[in-house]
């Protein structure tokens, strides 16, 4: 969340040889308004839109995470239920500043923050990595790409982890006083992935998506400077050598975002509350292939989960929502589906004949993604 982070195929061999581990039968799908869902102990309650939101984060980043796969989300979202109920929590007591990012309102647990109610004095990252839910959600799955390098553990952090409960394996990471209590949320997290995923049965060609009649660059001639491109780079925030999924190209605020292809979108919101993502599913050459268009404002997606879409239909407007400096276009393409890996959109853009304008390189990047 994020937007859809994958393994891309121009990485280091120490990332490619986990590739296989991906969650691929996790496929995230529209976000309810709200879930009505009970706890092991019976008592019921309603979760909202933007709870909901901050679990399609947990679950996009997990099905992204070579190694954790649908049980390792489901430890994620137990986790994330029992120590905020799926709110983003600042904590202006300790830290003041907390209260200036985008929140679901105050905690005052210690020095605790966010989803996971991760401390910065415990190590777990600053107030500003920490009131990013994609960040918290990375955080906690952890693992050799994770934003901490082992120390505080994530879940793939922890030795056998796969084989411990669930709650147990939750424990480990939150290091929590009251470990007894991520058991009673299991039901919870089930009932949460359950419907906010499908399996990839349903996804691509196998779903009924026909081939697309033609391809479309996904930006008008001559609007756009590529600013950044696919592959391994240092985070800007992290500082650590990391993905980068996509290209990106910045054009002025409120450019057309064209689709690709014909095909069905099956995301279209705010990933996290923050940056906004429309993800659509086609068929080129007889194959399901994904492509995915980020940082557009909540006021510049034209589309939703569930249309049909046409190429080249104006679906959004270049925005600069999320982790950005300036408005862009990143955009991605997941031959296989969304939960498969990226590939670089240029190589695979020009492989597939699909041109743009010869547009300049320069500026500085324009996202954290």
């Amino acid at each position: 969340m994020l937007g859809l982070l994958s393994v891309g195929v121009l990485m280091n061999p120490a990332i490619t040889s986990q590739a296989a581990c991906v969650a691929s039968d996790v496929q995230l799908g529209p976000v309810p308004d709200e879930l009505e869902v009970t706890i092991a102990g019976g008592h019921t309650f309603t979760l909202n839109k933007t709870q909901l939101t901050h679990a399609a984060t947990i679950i996009i980043t997990g099905a992204a995470t070579p190694g954790v796969g649908r049980d390792g989300i489901l430890i994620a979202l137990m986790a994330a239920l029992t120590e905020s109920t799926l709110r983003q929590l600042a904590n202006t007591g300790t830290y003041p500043e907390s209260g200036n990012y985008p929140n679901d309102g105050n905690g005052s647990d210690h020095d605790s923050l966010g989803l996971f109610q991760m401390r910065p004095q415990s190590g777990w990252g600053t107030v500003a990595e920490l009131m990013d839910p994609s960040y918290q959600a990375e955080a906690f799955y952890g693992g050799p790409d994770g934003p901490n390098g082992g120390s505080p553990r994530g879940l793939l952090d922890i030795p056998g982890w796969e084989q411990m409960g669930k709650g147990e394996a939750a424990q480990a990471v939150e290091v929590s006083a009251y470990p007894d209590r991520y058991n009673n949320y299991e039901p919870v997290a089930r009932i949460i992935l359950d419907t906010l995923t499908s399996s990839p049965e349903t996804n691509g060609a196998d779903r009924g998506i026909p081939e697309t009649s033609r391809l479309v660059f996904p930006l008008p001639t001559g609007s756009y400077v590529r600013t950044d491109g696919f592959g391994p780079r240092v985070h800007p925030i992290t500082g650590k050598v990391r993905l980068h999924a996509g290209v990106d190209w910045a054009a002025p605020d409120g450019t057309a975002i064209f689709a690709l292809a014909d095909g069905v979108v099956t995301y279209a919101g705010m990933v996290g509350g923050t940056s906004g993502q429309i993800t659509i599913e086609h068929t080129i050459d007889g194959h399901p292939v994904a492509t995915i268009y980020i940082h557009m404002w909540a006021h510049g997606i034209h589309v939703q989960a569930g249309d049909h879409v046409i190429a080249g239909q104006h679906i959004g407007d270049v925005g600069s929502s999320g982790q950005s400096t300036g408005p862009h276009l990143h955009f991605e393409v997941h031959p296989g589906g969304a939960d498969d890996p990226a590939v670089d959109p240029e190589v695979w853009l020009a492989e597939h004949d699909v041109a743009g304008i010869d547009a300049p390189t320069g500026g500085r990047p324009s996202c954290t993604i």
